[in-house]
């Protein structure tokens, strides 16, 4: 599976620690004054209100309580409860592989009309080759521990991947230098990636955009239209690609 599942999973958990965590600060307590007044460990109080380990209900109605809150201990159990469903929902569908994954993407991808996509780390997936896709696949399911049917679903991914050269849709591409840099798959695997950049980029619908190593940080609070002023297209963008490519830099 790719990695966009657990984080909307770590999203909903972060988003119940906070609400702890605001509920501690409106009732002016301290950390220490949660430890003296639930008797849990101060490691236990701080995992709760930082999302690192998820709250039970009795962890819930235990801290309302010492918070003078109690009217919120429904609303909080049920998000709670909402983000371990998603984690259940998720381990299920990695038991199956990472093939339904991407089969069942295509049809969200499909019905979009207008798509923006910035990327940090890794090449975008409508944007990737058969082998790095097949490369970066094999070292997720390895990671997690699921089945490693990554072949079926690098192909699955590149199928998907066909509506950019299609008409009737945009796509907008902000990437970081450094997501060009890393290397998934040997050399031979991420010159094929890159030169299947440059060409991609020159499609119709697609608007590729490079963000310099050496670009200002930029808080990525709505990240592309943020990263957007800091990356450089055309030409330029696509001198820095080559640059990237092994044994032409």
């Amino acid at each position: 599976m790719s990695e966009a599942p657990s984080a909307r999973i770590e999203e909903a958990r972060q988003r119940v620690a906070k609400r702890l965590r605001d509920l501690r600060l409106d009732a002016r307590l301290t950390g220490q004054d949660i430890v003296e007044r639930t008797g849990w460990q101060k490691s236990k109080a701080s995992r709760l209100q930082n999302g690192v380990t998820p709250p039970s209900a009795d962890d819930i109605r235990t801290w309302c309580k010492v918070c003078g809150a109690d009217d919120e201990v429904i609303d909080i159990i049920e998000a709670a409860r909402s983000a371990d469903s998603m984690y259940s929902d998720w381990r299920r569908e990695n038991r199956r592989g990472l093939k339904p994954m991407q089969v069942a993407r295509a049809g969200v991808h499909r019905s979009t009309a207008q798509m923006r996509v910035y990327s940090s780390t890794l090449f975008p997936g409508l944007l990737q080759t058969r082998a790095y896709a097949v490369a970066l696949l094999a070292d997720i399911a390895r990671a997690k521990g699921i089945p490693d049917d990554s072949a079926a679903a690098a192909d699955a991914r590149v199928e998907r991947a066909s509506i950019i050269r299609e008409g009737g849709r945009t796509f907008a591409f902000v990437v970081e230098e450094a997501a060009l840099r890393r290397h998934v798959g040997d050399a031979d695997v991420m010159a094929a990636q890159l030169l299947h950049l440059l060409d991609a980029a020159r499609y119709p619908a697609v608007s590729l955009g490079v963000i310099p190593a050496g670009a200002p940080a930029r808080w990525p609070l709505d990240a592309h239209r943020e990263m957007t002023r800091s990356a450089v297209f055309g030409p330029e963008a696509y001198r820095i690609i080559a640059g990237a490519i092994p044994g032409l830099s």
